[in-house]
């Protein structure tokens, strides 16, 4: 599946990362916080459990259900690991 690739900055130095099915727009209710393009058309496996680098559990069941799949919490990357 090929996705857009989104990032925000979070407190302590974090990344939260989001996919979304690539030339789809960002949904509704996530167009409001400060997210910026990393990617246009990446490449994703989006049958994998966890997608690296980006952290995202079950991307197709996300995508699915709300329209994107994101980072958890738990899962956010360090800023000083971000590769995109």
């Amino acid at each position: 599946m090929n996705v857009d690739v989104y990032r925000r900055p979070e407190p302590g130095n974090k990344l939260t990362y989001m996919l979304v099915p690539a030339g789809k727009p960002i949904p509704p209710e996530v167009e409001n916080t400060d997210w910026q393009l990393r990617q246009s058309g990446a490449h994703i496996d989006e049958t994998e459990r966890l997608v690296h680098p980006y952290e995202v559990e079950r991307p197709r069941e996300q995508i699915a259900e709300k329209g994107y799949a994101i980072t958890r919490l738990a899962d956010q990357v360090k800023a000083d690991r971000a590769s995109v």
